[in-house]
């Protein structure tokens, strides 16, 4: 096992006070750092210059949009929950996160008369619930519709604050159509209509959908970084943006979320099903040609992907480059384009 096998090399130290809790605005406003890898060139822009530093290239987003994943509720024993959803199973059932001690066969009650009853727990933290509504089960859809109702913005646990209304707007990007993520695909958060007007003067625009679980904040366990198991979210391409994945266009992927997808695609065709894919050091884009993501959590996937592009070593020279330069980390922190 090297160095680039153990989580331990993915560290880092990072000041509390540029963990962001909240936007830049204007969007524009916030801080770009790009690394130009043919000239091994780091520069330093604001969003609003994105238009005029990108390369011809087509520009691929995530258009999957936030649900409402957090609610609170009392279990029939009495005391208080809290529950996350994470992805949606079958028969109304979800996989969640609860805090609060839960044993099987609990139940749940919640905001207007929603239930859960705990079916499993599972060694990962996660907890297998069914949903009822007067003793009815319900779609996937009904699930989603009540805790948009009831249920609080799913902000990441770094950001150390309540969500409130404004969240509700920051915490989604102007692509969120089709209802399902309980985490945003935070590069596509920068974006402003007036932005994506401005791309689509000199760049192609496409969509594919990701829906982000609470997984893509689990931090590895394992000293060797090939014994993770990845979670699995779903995803779905539609086939004008799969065609263009089929040429050698040069493509942006805007955040991991869809650089795994593409990658996904790339490596078995596949336009829809459940994504498991760990990019790292060992397993590198095939298709992807161009990233613009946000700065990762240490010891994360994410900052694995981000090596996969760049290797370890420049990887974490501009981690620490973009710490001295007191850069916004995380989902509502600064950008980095990887040219």
């Amino acid at each position: 096992m090297n160095d680039l096998d153990l989580i331990s090399s993915y560290d880092y130290e990072l000041p509390k006070e540029l963990i962001s809790s909240k936007p830049t605005l204007p969007k524009e406003n916030a801080r770009l750092l790009v690394y130009d890898r043919k000239k091994d060139l780091i520069s330093h822009y604001k969003f609003g210059d994105l238009v005029e530093i990108l390369p011809p290239c087509d520009i691929i987003f995530n258009d999957t949009k936030v649900v409402k994943a957090r609610v609170y509720g009392v279990k029939d024993t009495g005391g208080k929950v809290e529950l996350l959803l994470n992805t949606p199973l079958e028969d109304s059932k979800f996989n969640v996160y609860i805090k609060g001690h839960v044993k099987i066969g609990t139940i749940l009650n919640f905001n207007k008369n929603l239930k859960a009853k705990v079916i499993e727990i599972n060694s990962d933290g996660t907890r297998i619930v069914s949903f009822s509504f007067k003793n009815s089960p319900l779609s996937t859809d009904e699930i989603f519709n009540f805790f948009n109702n009831i249920g609080h913005i799913p902000l990441p646990p770094y950001i150390k604050r309540d969500d409130n209304n404004d969240d509700e707007i920051w915490y989604q990007s102007i692509f969120a159509k089709h209802l399902g993520a309980v985490a945003a695909p935070t590069a596509s958060l920068h974006f402003s209509d007036e932005m994506a007007n401005e791309l689509k003067k000199t760049h192609e625009l496409h969509y594919l959908t990701l829906h982000v679980g609470a997984g893509t904040f689990k931090a590895i366990k394992c000293e060797n970084i090939h014994e993770h198991n990845m979670h699995s979210e779903y995803f779905n391409i539609p086939s004008k943006t799969a065609e263009i994945l089929k040429t050698n266009k040069p493509i942006l992927g805007v955040g991991t979320t869809v650089t795994r997808v593409v990658e996904e695609f790339a490596r078995n065709g596949k336009q829809n099903g459940y994504c498991k894919l760990f990019l790292n050091h060992s397993n590198r884009p095939i298709r992807l040609n161009y990233l613009l993501t946000n700065f990762h959590l240490p010891k994360s996937t994410l900052i694995m992907l981000v090596s996969s592009f760049l290797g370890l070593e420049k990887t974490m020279e501009i981690y620490e480059i973009a710490i001295k330069e007191r850069y916004k980390f995380y989902s509502y922190g600064d950008g980095m384009l990887i040219l």
